[in-house]
């Protein structure tokens, strides 16, 4: 299912906009979080943007996978495929930092709406999701860098 794409791997159509949106959710989350004044614009996209980038993220992550198990039936070489190894390992890690900050950021969205069983809720929540958006989004930022390097650097150094 994920190999594929009109003949192209589909591991290279979907990670440039799992580069694009990573970024993204990580950056208007954490204005979100810290410009109160900004939200009413921003809420919208912040939801969006929580509920997409993941499943990008897995997409990218199992078509990865699909294309890592095609070069290896290939008979790429074991230092070629150590590196892609590498380069799969921070997109898993990727995942997860994108999933942990996608729910954070709709429990921010959500804590900060006044409906009216949220009301009740400590005044303290939005300011710690805010905190944990904050660092879950500096690592997200990390690993996009890190495993989109790797990746680059496997196509341009002729390995795949």
């Amino acid at each position: 299912m994920f190999r594929e794409v009109n003949g192209l791997p589909g591991h290279v159509l979907v990670i440039h906009a799992v580069v694009v949106l990573v970024p993204l959710l990580a950056l208007l989350t954490v204005a979100y979080g810290v410009l109160p004044r900004w939200r009413p614009r921003l809420d919208w996209a912040v939801l969006a943007l929580a509920v997409v980038t993941p499943i990008l993220a897995w997409v990218a992550t199992e078509s990865g996978e699909e294309l890592e198990e095609v070069l290896e039936s290939r008979g790429y070489p074991a230092e070629g495929l150590q590196k892609i190894h590498e380069h799969s390992e921070y997109g898993e890690t990727l995942l997860w930092f994108t999933l942990g900050l996608a729910v954070v950021a709709l429990l921010l969205v959500l804590s900060t709406k006044g409906y009216a069983r949220i009301r009740d809720l400590p005044r303290w929540v939005p300011i710690a999701l805010t905190a944990v958006a904050v660092v879950l989004a500096v690592f997200a930022l990390v690993y996009v860098y890190l495993t989109g390097d790797s990746g680059a650097k496997t196509v341009w150094d002729g390995i795949v």
